[in-house]
C-alpha cells in the first residue's frame, strides 16, 4: 500500500499542537478542507469536506506522541500524526496510506494544504488569537511556508 509523509516544525509546544489535532470538533474552524463535523460515537466522526463526506475512526491515540485514524469515503485508508518535541517547538509528521499509487500527487497537495492550515492556525493561537476569532482564508494558507 503506498504511503506519503510530510513534516513541519510548528512554533508551539507539543501539548498545544496535540490538543488542536485531538479536538476533531474544531476541524471546521481551521482545516481548509473540513466544513462540518458530527460526532457519531466516541472516536468516530463524520466530516463534510470540500472533497466529499468522510467518516474518521480513531484507532490509536497516545497523547503527545501519535494519533492514527482509519477513514471511510476517502482515498486515504489511514491517516496519522507523529509529534516530536523540539524545545519549545513541535515537529509534526502527517502520514497517510492509500490504495492507488496514482493518488499520490493529489494527496501530496492535500497534505501540504493541511499542514499549512495547521501552521497558520497554530501561529494565530500562539500569538494570542482566540480560536473563535480565527478566519480561515485560503490565500493566507496557500502562502504559508
Amino acid at each position: 500500500m503506498p504511503k506519503l509523509e510530510k513534516k513541519r516544525v510548528l512554533d508551539a509546544p507539543v501539548e498545544r499542537v496535540y490538543d488542536i489535532l485531538n479536538d476533531y470538533m474544531s476541524l471546521p474552524v481551521w482545516n481548509i478542507v473540513v466544513n462540518e463535523v458530527t460526532q457519531l460515537e466516541p472516536k468516530k466522526y463524520f466530516l463534510k469536506t470540500n472533497v466529499g463526506d468522510i467518516t474518521n475512526i480513531e484507532i490509536e491515540n497516545i497523547p503527545y506522541k501519535k494519533m492514527t485514524s482509519k477513514q471511510e469515503g476517502s482515498p486515504m485508508q489511514k491517516i496519522g500524526y507523529i509529534f516530536e518535541p523540539k524545545d519549545d517547538k513541535t515537529e509534526v509528521t502527517i502520514w497517510t496510506e492509500f490504495e492507488l499509487e496514482n493518488q499520490k500527487g493529489v494527496l501530496d497537495i492535500a497534505a501540504d494544504l493541511f499542514m499549512k492550515s495547521l501552521k497558520v492556525f497554530v501561529d494565530f493561537v500562539m500569538t494570542g488569537g482566540k480560536p473563535q476569532d480565527y478566519k480561515k482564508i485560503f490565500e493566507d494558507i496557500k502562502k504559508a511556508y
